[in-house]
């Protein structure tokens, strides 16, 4: 395991968590690793690596397509298994697998919440929006042994810092009462993510996750609580998630919960994501690698008329069933970006339309 790739002096440069403030040149050191396994049901099979962090403030590389810039990740790894989780390829800079290996080999950085305080308080620190849950989930499992979260939030909170959740995690309704104390002092955005509600499609490619229905429960609980939450209907999986029965049933159920917006995302293979994804497919799915190869010929992403479409479709559902897309302001401050209509290869056949 090559954890001097970023211990000090030993930097990967091209590691997506860059330095909070010039000066924290590391994340951490070799000699700041402890593994731990747990033998209960709930981690079973699953490997912690305790780091002490030399920087938890990050800065979002100015290529990202992100609509933010720093985000704080007090995990690396998930186990929530995603198969088309697009952060895979962060475990590879530390020598570790990027298919089941980053979803049991979970680092858990254990001083998260001090170490943001400390930065929070530097002189160098502008007060920026910090996104949170943007890499790998941060009330993924683990979070319930670790309990790095309410440190966090308190920090955000007595410095009055603007931030914001996404997650597919229950438990952020433990820290509804820190969110409701920052929400009076500062911008705090929460988003759930819920791409389908489709319980077969559920347990395949999501399988450490809660249910969807369960993950609404959160938005419904939120709402009544006063805090507005929105849903990135995230992934929408091509020609499996994307029949128009399938995002009527979603877009209804995210709106019967109290969402506040709904903004859909089609699935990204990233490289990392990309080959675990497609390794799922071909033994799941094999009548589908053609087409995922016809559609992804591109790159990573779906063909912008595809993606127009989607959010096309979606939004008008969401007018049907009484909630918008998010706006400026609103939980995930996604601004609507235009992009020219493509005309559509006729050797793409979709279950859209």
């Amino acid at each position: 395991m090559r954890w001097d790739n970023l211990a000090e002096n030993g930097r990967n440069a091209t590691a997506p968590e860059g330095p909070a403030v010039p000066g924290d040149i590391a994340l951490f050191g070799t000699d700041a690793v402890t593994t731990r396994t747990f033998d209960t049901p709930e981690f079973r099979g699953i490997t912690f690596h305790e780091v002490r962090a030399r920087s938890i403030l990050n800065r979002v590389p100015g290529a990202s397509r992100m609509p933010f810039e720093w985000t704080v990740n007090p995990y690396r790894g998930c186990t929530h298994a995603c198969v088309y989780c697009f952060a895979r390829k962060t475990h590879g800079y530390l020598d570790l697998d990027t298919g089941i290996g980053f979803d049991t080999q979970i680092v858990v950085k254990i001083n998260a919440p001090e170490l943001l305080r400390r930065q929070l308080a530097s002189r160098r620190w502008q007060g920026a929006h910090v996104a949170m849950g943007t890499n790998v989930d941060c009330y993924q499992r683990a979070e319930g042994r670790y309990g790095l979260m309410p440190g966090i939030i308190g920090a955000l909170r007595d410095h009055a810092n603007p931030f914001s959740i996404l997650t597919k995690g229950t438990l952020i309704l433990r820290d509804l009462e820190l969110l409701r104390q920052a929400a009076a002092v500062t911008d705090v955005g929460i988003s759930v993510s819920v791409g389908f509600t489709d319980r077969e499609l559920w347990r395949t490619v999501e399988p450490g996750t809660p249910s969807p229905e369960r993950r609404l429960d959160v938005v419904r609980t939120l709402a009544d609580h006063g805090i507005g939450c929105g849903v990135l209907m995230a992934p929408v999986i091509p020609f499996l998630g994307d029949h128009p029965d399938q995002l009527r049933a979603t877009v209804r159920a995210i709106a019967a919960a109290g969402a506040t917006s709904v903004t859909p995302l089609v699935l990204h293979l990233r490289p990392g994501a990309r080959e675990w994804f497609v390794g799922w497919l071909g033994r799941e799915h094999p009548h589908l690698v053609r087409r995922y190869e016809r559609l992804y010929a591109e790159g990573a992403y779906a063909p912008k008329w595809y993606q127009r479409r989607i959010t096309r479709y979606v939004h008008e559902l969401a007018a049907e069933f009484g909630i918008g897309p998010a706006q400026r302001g609103t939980p995930r401050r996604i601004p609507a970006r235009e992009e020219p209509v493509l005309a559509e290869p006729d050797a793409t056949q979709l279950t859209l339309l």
